[in-house]
């Protein structure tokens, strides 16, 4: 009897042991990114929103050039990322991934040697399906082979589409790009590109650093654009869509709503609502404009370190909206050092005068345990576009703000 149920217990300890394994290998299944990087949402360029595939070494060389002569370098960007049309139509022989010969007469290495010898980390585009957005070979298929070649290149980030992807599962495809980029040893930022569809901010977390939640963004701040199958989002319509998953983003793995249309095209008082508004969403922060065409306005919104801050906070908190009547509304993001930022966005079409009486609003949120109340404490209001102290929370606010303008604040405590 006792040889039985010494027997009896080896086998039920080795089951256990088994199904302990089983659930930790499951519970770590999607743990596959490196999980050191982007714990601040990313800050680079991107070709795709000014240049589309009509890119080119000598060109992206000056590109790179003004990205450190603006100040952009010194203000915190890091990424130089190419998007869709960098490769040549057809794999080679080995089936491996070649630059465009016409395109990169250098060669692909070449050109990330010279993006790191400015100081920069260099970024490259696929996609999960068969061919690309723009009908270039994808990675299906191919997804550790082309991991090892970016690897061998320096690539530093990889964005990651989602066209030509009939009968494939996003997760599935998304996981494994992720293992093979682990597999290949270099860490790089994995962005996933598969526009919120099949709602990344529910398994991604482990997988990459970012997911896109919306279809592209264009250079419209209160308009979509029709482009004929498909449409594209304005400022506007991006940010309505981001309030109910801001409890899915923070350090490591954060909610993209895509790039920045900062100096293409809208007027400058919608650079800088659009700009602070990705900054309160703790949102990835990638232009996507001419470098060497910027005027003093576009270089004075991407630069502004004052309102980069917030965006770079350690805490990592997405804020929420707060408030919202005729057109005004109000963002609350939680800083560390139990600080605040706040926006007041006028998202209609005329000028709208705002009396803001602190002492009569709490400001409470379950996501970031905000609970605040200004009848207990005092705070500095620092407008961080006109770069200065405007008062304390002891008296009303009044301003006023014109159309698609917003006025953003940063809230610091009184000792």
């Amino acid at each position: 009897m006792l040889t039985k149920n010494n027997n009896n217990m080896k086998s039920t300890f080795y089951k256990l042991l088994i199904f302990a394994i089983c659930c930790f290998s499951s519970s770590n299944l999607f743990a596959q990114k490196f999980e050191e990087l982007a714990q601040t949402p990313p800050m680079g360029w991107n070709s795709w929103n000014t240049f589309q595939t009509n890119i080119n070494e000598q060109m992206l060389r000056d590109m790179v050039d003004a990205y450190v002569s603006s100040g952009m370098r010194d203000a915190g960007y890091t990424y130089f990322v190419l998007d869709d049309g960098w490769m040549a139509m057809q794999r080679d022989s080995n089936g491996s991934l070649v630059a465009d010969p016409k395109k990169f007469p250098s060669g692909m290495k070449a050109f990330a040697d010279y993006v790191h010898s400015k100081g920069l980390k260099f970024g490259i585009y696929n996609c999960a399906g068969t061919h690309t957005c723009a009908g270039y070979p994808g990675t299906h298929g191919y997804e550790y082979q082309d991991a090892r070649l970016y690897a061998s290149w320096g690539v530093d980030y990889l964005k990651y589409d989602w066209c030509n992807t009939d009968s494939i599962n996003a997760r599935d495809a998304y996981l494994t790009m992720s293992r093979a980029i682990r597999a290949a040893g270099r860490p790089m930022i994995f962005s996933l590109c598969e526009w919120g569809n099949h709602g990344p901010w529910l398994w991604a977390k482990n997988v990459g650093q970012l997911w896109r939640t919306t279809t592209d963004i264009h250079a419209g701040f209160a308009q979509d654009l029709n482009n004929g199958n498909w449409t594209s989002f304005g400022v506007l319509h991006i940010l309505d869509l981001q309030d109910h998953i801001r409890q899915y983003a923070g350090p490591g793995h954060w909610n993209d709503p895509d790039m920045l249309e900062v100096g293409n095209g809208m007027t400058y008082a919608e650079d800088k609502a659009h700009f602070s508004l990705w900054c309160m969403l703790a949102a990835p922060l990638i232009s996507g404009n001419d470098l060497r065409k910027m005027s003093p306005q576009t270089i004075s919104v991407l630069t502004n370190k004052e309102v980069i801050s917030v965006n770079q906070d350690s805490l990592g908190m997405e804020c929420f909206k707060y408030y919202s009547f005729d057109g005004i509304e109000i963002f609350v993001k939680a800083l560390k050092d139990n600080s605040l930022a706040v926006c007041f966005l006028n998202r209609s079409s005329r000028q709208q005068n705002i009396n803001f009486d602190w002492k009569e609003h709490l400001i409470t949120d379950t996501v970031s345990k905000l609970d605040i109340d200004f009848n207990k404490n005092t705070y500095v209001l620092r407008d961080l576009w006109a770069k200065k102290n405007i008062g304390t929370t002891n008296k009303p606010l009044k301003q006023t703000i014109g159309s698609h303008e917003v006025l953003m604040l940063k809230l610091s405590k009184v000792n």
